[in-house]
């Protein structure tokens, strides 16, 4: 028997590495955070689409409780750990549970030319928004897709794909893709509002 993993249906994809604030204020997720934190046990973050949910999410671990309310209601601050894909739900609780599988990446390694141009084009986006690129530095070569595409406002369709994805390779070259999409509009969208600022003349 697979153990049972909480799991917490949320609008919302968690990736690999990405901070995920929560505010917790359901009695039956409340009962659900206690238990995590006393079992220093991680939970799963699956994402919830009208009436279905994915069955591939990301555990999530508690990295702090930043507030606690007096009635019982709690903030905490949690970061996407591993991916798993859901074997079966589990009803047996006030909050779901899931017999889980954990996926570990069985592909090839993102080639540097792509990871560098990954970058590059999530730097532009970054500008673009007025915030400052990312350093990639620290960040663990097998997890650059997750961290690129964490920092950004994405499409959750396009989030859960990646989140499905076998290897960095692949995820690499499926985001430089999707940044190459979404680009142009961000180019025009800013340019449009600088002249509508005034700031400069219109070429």
């Amino acid at each position: 028997m697979a153990s049972l993993l909480p799991v917490f249906p949320l609008e919302l994809v968690l990736l690999p590495g990405a901070p995920l604030p929560l505010h917790i204020f359901e009695p039956r997720y409340r009962e659900m955070i206690s238990e995590c934190l006393e079992r220093n046990q991680t939970f799963g973050v699956l994402r919830a689409k009208e009436e279905t949910m994915a069955e591939v999410g990301c555990t999530a671990e508690i990295i702090a409780v930043t507030k606690k309310y007096p009635d019982g209601r709690m903030d905490i601050v949690t970061q996407g750990r591993e991916r798993f894909e859901v074997v079966r739900l589990n009803h047996e609780r006030s909050f779901l549970q899931a017999e889980i599988m954990l996926i570990k990446d069985e592909g090839e390694k993102a080639s540097e030319k792509d990871v560098g141009q990954a970058v590059q084009l999530h730097g532009e986006i970054m500008r673009l928004a007025g915030a400052q690129p990312a350093s990639i530095a620290d960040i663990d070569v097998a997890q650059v897709a997750y961290f690129l595409a964490g920092s950004l406002p994405l499409d959750l369709d396009f989030k859960q794909s990646l989140l499905g994805m076998k290897s960095e390779s692949e995820r690499i070259q499926s985001l430089i893709s999707y940044l190459q999409s979404v680009l142009p509009n961000l180019r025009h969208s800013v340019r449009v509002r600088q002249k509508a600022s005034g700031n400069g003349h219109a070429h």
